[in-house]
């Protein structure tokens, strides 16, 4: 997901407005003065950023760029934030070099954006460990920088001047993101006895068509249908998605992997429909129970890649088909088509790594 840090006055009479409409939608990081930091986190759970070590912040910024100096700085802070000024290609390289040292939270800025630097931050640190974050002057800046190399950066730092600004900049994160999904084959579907199911009960009402992403193997993952139908002998969960065995991925809104058995109430999911528009569901409840279990093989592009999955055998449980429509598990037949996601690489803690694995 893209987040916003919202810069604060530093008096709270000209902030307060400002801060209680950025919660309201749903943002809750401020770089804010120690002037206001008491009353800010009167409004509830917020994250904030401050050059002012008196403020506590959840993050300390600081504007010293020397790598070593700041490997220092890490050694009796919490948590550190960079704002690096970016002029030259010297710039660039500080910002790659602060992020191999650790630094978790990077904030660029250019007195007049160029996209090529950014670029080349992005392209260098999206698989990093470091949050890479924007000053944006206005939406328009603010909606390219979230584009930018199609990947984004993962923030912006944005200073409202009014309220309306908030709620147009919110409009931009709240598009929806896309997955490239693909037809897989059916090979086999066969019973493989009892074992441990999980339910993903969220906090959202899912819709037709919509599921997560779930499966054995890292490299592919199946789009398992929410329980929005009813049935003869069932009422719709439309909350619900059967997910599968307790081994089995599942695709979380941070593009990271999780097994559905560390799954737990409050974490965030990926909601994913059958054109590949995805977003960001959160937990309510899981349910793990003893259910008898089908084996799914499919493959992509005829036996370029063989994805497994395993599924509770009962009819409500629906995979999605290459036109959209959901097929029950207990009707999927071999050469039946059904959509799949497909990553390159393997996962390391949930995290894409780029290596040779195989999962069989």
């Amino acid at each position: 997901m893209k987040k916003i840090i919202i810069r604060l006055k530093d008096s709270w009479e000209e902030a307060k407005e400002i801060a209680v409409t950025s919660m309201t939608s749903g943002i809750n990081a401020f770089i804010a003065d120690e002037s206001i930091t008491p009353q800010l986190r009167e409004l509830g759970s917020v994250t904030i950023f401050s050059f002012s070590k008196n403020a506590k912040p959840d993050v300390l910024l600081t504007t010293e760029t020397s790598p070593e100096k700041i490997s220092k700085v890490m050694e009796y802070e919490k948590s550190v934030s960079c704002w690096v000024k970016i002029k030259t290609k010297k710039d660039e390289q500080t910002v790659l070099e602060l992020s191999k040292r650790g630094v978790p939270y990077i904030i660029v800025e250019a007195e007049d954006w160029k996209i090529i630097p950014l670029e080349n931050l992005i392209a260098e640190l999206h698989k990093s460990e470091t949050e890479l974050y924007a000053e944006a002057e206005n939406r328009e800046e603010a909606k390219t920088l979230f584009q930018t190399l199609e990947l984004g950066v993962d923030g912006v730092v944005f200073t409202p001047q009014t309220e309306n600004e908030i709620s147009e900049l919110g409009k931009i994160i709240e598009m929806p993101a896309k997955l490239d999904l693909v037809p897989a084959r059916v090979i086999e579907v066969s019973e493989v006895g009892s074992g441990d199911r999980v339910c993903i009960d969220t906090c959202s009402l899912l819709r037709k068509g919509e599921g997560m992403l779930i499966g054995s193997q890292s490299q592919g993952l199946f789009l398992i249908h929410s329980e929005t139908l009813e049935t003869e002998f069932a009422a719709s969960r439309p909350f619900r998605v059967n997910a599968g065995a307790v081994h089995a991925y599942v695709l979380m809104a941070d593009r990271k992997t999780k097994y559905l058995s560390e799954l737990e109430a409050g974490d965030n999911v990926l909601a994913v429909d059958y054109l590949g528009i995805c977003r960001e569901v959160v937990v309510g409840r899981v349910k793990i129970e003893k259910r008898p279990l089908l084996l799914i093989k499919a493959e992509v592009d005829v036996g370029k890649m063989i994805l497994k999955t395993l599924a509770q055998n009962a009819e409500t449980v629906n995979l999605v088909n290459k036109d959209g429509k959901p097929v029950s598990v207990a009707k999927l037949r071999p050469r039946d088509e059904i959509l799949v996601y497909t990553i390159t690489g393997g996962r390391h803690f949930g995290k894409t790594v780029e290596e040779t694995i195989i999962e069989r």
